[in-house]
């Protein structure tokens, strides 16, 4: 019996498998807005049979985007435009549904990627970033606005304001963005942040601004219902963030009833060097998942049924998140499923696209 199609509870949440769909961002918002695209690309992923799909980093705050066309929830408009969404992708699917909660800090005002990136200025749409300290993300960028107590005050009541917003329309997870170089990562990673106050400095105080938005989070998003967060598990840069300090966080977390943690890495610096290469960052989830006892998803160039279905079976992470390879095969689950000898859930319209040989496959559900 495959382990990746076992199924797991984040706290009160069944999934039905071990596969995850990764938050990715699809740049495709107007002003905060989500559009028909975001109906077409959730659509096709919510059938694509995997566990749980996670909606891509949406902004708490107009200024916390990362480029002027990302994804939001800040206000009444932004959103019913998500629900308009998330009301086409539940009247066809039955897949669990996730969002992940984020601001950009120093890594805000910037360009689409395909449009050649960089820091956006007034004049081409760009505006003052914030992070932990008046430290740029790369030296050709404005330095950003160290953000004051009032400032953090602010930031903490927009977290729980968008995460009472994600109740509404109905999603049964939230993650928070502390990875990937965005603020509330710059804020744990001494690289970022140099604040001589309760929110730097020590290990502990770093981790304060993160700990309080989750505690703050968890107290208005039911319980019946997930929190969790995305973590880098390491800067890839010399007196950074590291494995050590993951585990420190994911134990606190852990204490404050996190539901389970999502190991990535990187984002920080432009120094980092990284060994890329499959299963890269899955050491960090195991190491995590080891001495934290949280539940874990490891992710990174996790491409093939059998790579996928080890890392479960052997214990290094609980669940496995792809991104990038369910982008290019958003049938991935169901391909997957046919090589390990399970069944997936598909809806009854592709029912007949089921080859002869693996009758069997798909669950009448």
């Amino acid at each position: 019996m495959s382990q990746l199609f076992t199924p797991i509870s984040l706290g009160e949440l069944d999934l039905p498998n071990r596969i995850i769909i990764a938050p990715m961002c699809q740049y495709s918002a107007d002003e905060g807005k989500a559009t028909e695209w975001h109906t077409m690309h959730l659509g096709q992923l919510s059938l694509s049979g995997a566990g749980l799909l996670i909606v891509e980093a949406t902004s708490v705050a107009p200024e916390g985007r990362i480029t002027p066309s990302d994804l939001g929830l800040w206000d009444d408009a932004t959103e019913q435009a998500l629900a308009q969404v998330v009301q086409a992708v539940r009247k066809h699917a039955s897949m669990p549904l996730g969002i992940q909660l984020s601001h950009a800090g120093r890594k805000a005002s910037y360009g689409i990627p395909w449009e050649g990136g960089g820091q956006l200025n007034a004049a081409r749409g760009g505006w003052q970033t914030q992070s932990a300290s008046p430290l740029p993300f790369s030296p050709h960028d404005a330095p950003p606005a160290a953000m004051s107590l009032n400032d953090i005050e602010r930031l903490k009541a927009q977290f729980v304001a968008a995460a009472k917003r994600a109740d509404r329309l109905g999603f049964e997870l939230i993650e928070l963005h502390g990875a990937h170089g965005y603020l509330l990562h710059q804020f744990l990673s001494p690289l970022a942040n140099q604040r001589n106050d309760q929110y730097g400095g020590s290990l502990q105080n770093r981790m304060r601004l993160l700990l309080e938005i989750f505690n703050e989070v968890r107290a208005v998003f039911p319980a019946e219902k997930a929190l969790g967060v995305r973590i880098s598990a390491s800067d890839w840069v010399e007196g950074g963030w590291d494995e050590r300090q993951s585990v420190t966080l994911a134990k606190a977390l852990k204490e404050l009833g996190c539901d389970y943690i999502h190991v990535s890495s990187g984002g920080l610096s432009p120094q980092q060097k990284i060994p890329v290469g499959p299963s890269y960052q899955v050491p960090f989830a195991e190491i995590i998942k080891r001495e934290s006892g949280l539940p874990t998803i490891a992710v990174g160039l996790i491409t093939e049924p059998e790579q996928a279905e080890a890392i479960v079976a052997t214990g290094q992470a609980d669940m496995v998140a792809l991104a990038r390879g369910i982008l290019y095969n958003p049938r991935w689950p169901w391909h997957a499923a046919a090589r390990l000898g399970e069944k997936v859930s598909a809806p009854p319209q592709y029912w007949r696209c089921e080859p002869h040989v693996l009758k069997g496959l798909f669950k009448n559900d």
